[in-house]
């Protein structure tokens, strides 16, 4: 029969075309984060946090003031108002960074800064707005509460408490709170290495010199840009020509990534071999055609645990097929618990023909009209035209089981622009 004749009869077993969430499911459940790894911890933003930080000191560290004003005692200042000023003695200055010397007695203060630490024997800070200071006194218009502008010693961080849980996303203010708990490494989750194949004996370089019958491989650029956007490390392999010795050339050492990704030669051509590659290299196919448009042959499967996708060489569909399959896969990986985009509901201002057996991503212009969110096409949908994936920031998804979508019909749009979430009302929105 021969090992090409052997691998049609096992792929005929999963070649039947799969449903969007089953090839999603099959994919998601046989993907695990990554071991995790210390890191500086500057490095950490972005990146998942593999276990707990923990208070190994009190936050802030004694008490201190929280405004530029006077330490006192309140029993001393319970008198005191704007018509009859309180009259105390002012025996220090205590800026931030500085140790008090004195000790605060009856009738007496000390003139402090923000961030400065309390002086024995006071118990309250008067702001400087409800003072005025002649020489070494000062007068106190206002009568102090207790613990009034004071932060107390601890009362941001305890030691042994848990400040940030194992599984957080890293952002500005979790770095800073690390710094201040002293970790200058933090343990985050790994980020994968991507392996980027190109297959197709019409692609060129970027630089190389123009000609009618080539095309930039634009897609190793654009896969290289989305495993960017998610946090993972991209290999780019090069070009793969269109033959047996080539493509193995490009997809033996790509195995060494955490993922590897091709893109093109998955159709039924005659040039199209990146699955009797994927094969030949010991890849464990588990399905290969995808019900939905575009993106529909995709291929997939596992080699030593690993997850290999053929992607679909036509440049949209090779950017949709990475948004709803690898994307998700990267999340995980590297030990994100929310994997999907925030879905939006709009009103398509055209209609659409579809087939009803395929799960349709249609390329949308969201934005907001009156109280709610509308979704404009980008143009022609057909999977070559990129210029309509440049100005979408959304794929509105119209499910199968579906022939006709009306203008005016509210559906659930993808939102695949990171920036319009920043805009998205609360009510609009979830998580899938």
């Amino acid at each position: 029969m021969g090992f090409y004749g052997e691998w049609e009869n096992r792929l005929k077993k999963r070649c039947a075309m799969i449903q969007v969430e089953d090839a999603l499911n099959i994919i998601l459940k046989e993907t695990f984060p990554l071991g995790a790894e210390k890191v500086a911890v500057l490095e950490s933003l972005g990146r998942v946090l593999g276990e707990s930080v923990y208070g190994g000191r009190i936050i802030p560290p004694r008490d201190n003031s929280s405004m530029d004003g006077y330490a006192v005692r309140e029993v001393d200042t319970q008198e005191a108002s704007p018509s009859n000023p309180i009259i105390l003695d002012v025996i220090e200055d205590i800026p931030a960074g500085s140790i008090p010397k004195r000790a605060i007695g009856i009738g007496q203060a000390a003139r402090i800064m923000t961030g400065a630490p309390i002086p024995e024997g006071a118990d309250a800070v008067v702001k400087v707005e409800d003072t005025r200071q002649t020489g070494q006194r000062v007068e106190l218009t206002v009568a102090a509460k207790k613990a009034e502008n004071i932060r107390l010693a601890g009362e941001d961080v305890r030691e042994g408490e848990e400040v940030i849980p194992a599984g957080t996303v890293v952002r500005p203010a979790e770095v800073g709170m690390m710094a201040a708990l002293g970790k200058s490494f933090v343990s985050v989750y790994q980020r994968p290495v991507v392996a980027v194949i190109a297959t197709g004996d019409e692609l060129a370089d970027i630089d190389d010199p123009v000609s009618s019958w080539k095309i930039v491989n634009s897609n190793a650029y654009s896969l290289t840009a989305q495993i960017l956007q998610c946090g993972a490390v991209p290999l780019l392999m090069g070009i793969a020509r269109d033959n047996r010795e080539d493509l193995l050339a490009k997809f033996r050492p790509a195995l060494r990534a955490d993922v590897i990704l091709s893109s093109g030669g998955v159709s039924v051509g005659d040039y199209d071999m990146v699955k009797d590659i994927m094969t030949e290299v010991g890849t464990d196919i588990e399905f290969w055609r995808v019900a939905m448009k575009p993106g529909k042959p995709l291929v997939y499967g596992r080699i030593s645990g690993k997850p290999i996708f053929g992607l679909p060489g036509n440049p949209v569909s090779t950017m949709v097929s990475f948004e709803q399959f690898v994307r998700p896969v990267l999340l995980k990986m590297m030990g994100h618990r929310f994997l999907f985009r925030r879905t939006v509901q709009a009103v398509l201002k055209e209609g659409l023909d579809k087939q009803p057996e395929l799960t349709y991503f249609v390329r949308v212009h969201v934005e907001r009209e009156g109280g709610g969110y509308v979704a404009v096409l980008t143009g022609e949908q057909s999977s070559g035209i990129l210029k309509s994936m440049v100005r979408a920031n959304g794929l509105a998804i119209l499910p199968k089981g579906v022939r006709n979508i009306s203008s005016g019909e509210r559906v659930t749009v993808q939102m695949i622009d990171d920036s319009f979430n920043m805009t998205l009302n609360p009510e609009y929105f979830q998580e899938r």
